[in-house]
């Protein structure tokens, strides 16, 4: 037990990962910016890719009547998901110390990982839905308004994953180092359930 457990301390700790790069990234490409302005999603707020990306961004959503990007303490979610993330990295590093002094059971390891692993369905979820109402929500009074050909008035949502289309623009919406420390953080662990699991059955044989 003792490589699952500290697979399973390491796995956990690599989630802090969140606290210091982006969780994703969203890039915007057009013929007037051709090196593409951006976003980058971190736990606890907005960073555009550079220094006037925001204002640029805002800026061009004031005319088709998107909102303003929201400002850190704009959302409950920038103020939340710092502490889930804080909090479930704590709660595995200690099952995972748990299992090198206790020789706990690795289920503890797999239930810690799909409960990671609903919280991360959960959090796709809120941000697509975030993305929608931006998308969509358009101002009534907005200096453009782009209609399909049915007359059905446009919308501008992001791709939540991958690249779209949206008038001149090409988005391209991907995860970033944050997210990818977080996937394999989570595949460590199934790694240590799965060597535990190993373990016990050997000594069980």
């Amino acid at each position: 037990m003792k490589s699952a457990s500290i697979l399973m301390i390491i796995g956990s700790a690599l989630l802090l990962g969140l606290f210091i790069f982006p969780l994703w990234s969203i890039t915007l490409e057009a013929p007037q910016y051709p090196s593409g302005i951006g976003m980058n999603i971190h736990l606890d707020g907005l960073e555009g890719k550079e220094k006037h990306d925001l204002q640029n961004i805002d800026g061009l959503n004031h005319y088709i009547g998107m909102s303003k990007l929201p400002k850190d303490d704009e959302m409950w979610e920038f103020s939340a998901f710092p502490k889930v993330v804080g909090g479930m990295a704590i709660l595995g590093i200690i099952i995972g110390f748990l299992g090198l002094l206790k020789n706990i059971s690795p289920k503890w390891f797999l239930t810690w990982l799909l409960f990671m692993c609903v919280l991360g369905v959960l959090g796709m979820y809120d941000f697509n839905n975030w993305m929608v109402e931006y998308g969509t929500n358009l101002d009534p009074k907005a200096i453009m308004k782009m209609t399909d050909a049915d007359g059905n008035p446009l919308s501008y949502k992001p791709p939540l994953f991958g690249t779209k289309h949206i008038l001149n623009f090409v988005a391209h919406s991907y995860p970033h180092t944050g997210a990818y420390m977080m996937g394999f953080g989570m595949f460590l662990t199934f790694v240590a359930y799965w060597l535990g699991n190993k373990k016990i059955k050997s000594l069980k044989a």
